[in-house]
């Protein structure tokens, strides 16, 4: 008897723990907001991307993500986020380094898969607006080669557009992410020069992102 009173007794708790699980994993998902920002690796690519002429700078935004199902999301975001690229030059008369920064109003759609409670992998695209930019020079002539101008964003295409894949660590409220972003919109315009018809810059975006976001709900 005290056999039997003791294995009822253990069956109870075990179906109480588990229906205590399966509630746990079958409670509703809400939709999730959240601030985010980060470092900036960038280059400007015409062939194969590399990142022997990168430039570094900056991302910072907004992200909602919608729950498909347990383990699946909807995130769009949107960014302020700098690219372009870095040139290191070195002549008999002078050398320096050339910057051309692009900076970019980004709006991400990504579908998130949680592969486990703490890690998730991303894959979508992103669609991007110029808002300004700026070339700089910087050279060992004593500033005679030295300049900082504001680009006219109407001379290169306004809008880019490319494909997204990132991985990320989930510590609520907390994640840490690593995204790459394939541009496939070239940067410059076609433009004519004495009957010849060029573009420039002919490359387009490549940028990986290193970024920490916050949960706000």
């Amino acid at each position: 008897m005290k056999n039997k009173a003791q294995l009822l007794y253990a069956l109870t708790v075990f179906i109480s723990a588990s229906f205590g699980i399966l509630n746990a994993q079958s409670a509703p998902v809400g939709p999730e907001f959240g601030i985010k920002g980060g470092a900036n690796m960038s280059n400007l690519y015409s062939g194969d991307v590399d990142d022997k002429n990168a430039i570094y700078g900056f991302n910072a935004g907004f992200y909602a993500a919608f729950p498909i199902s347990d383990n699946i999301f909807i995130q769009p975001e949107i960014l302020y986020t700098t690219k372009g690229a870095e040139l290191e030059y070195n002549s008999d008369f002078v050398s320096g380094v050339g910057r051309f920064r692009l900076n970019y109003i980004e709006v991400p759609l990504l579908v998130k898969f949680k592969l486990t409670q703490n890690f998730n992998i991303h894959v979508g695209g992103y669609a991007s607006y110029l808002v300004d930019g700026k070339v700089t020079n910087e050279s060992n002539a004593g500033g005679a080669f030295d300049f900082e101008e504001n680009i006219n964003a109407d001379d290169f295409n306004r809008f880019d557009a490319g494909l997204s894949a990132g991985v990320g660590v989930d510590f609520d409220p907390l994640s840490i992410g690593l995204r790459y972003n394939y541009g496939l919109t070239t940067v410059g315009k076609e433009r004519s020069f004495l009957g010849t018809n060029y573009t420039f810059p002919d490359a387009k975006n490549s940028n990986l992102s290193l970024y920490v976001a916050y949960k706000l709900n």
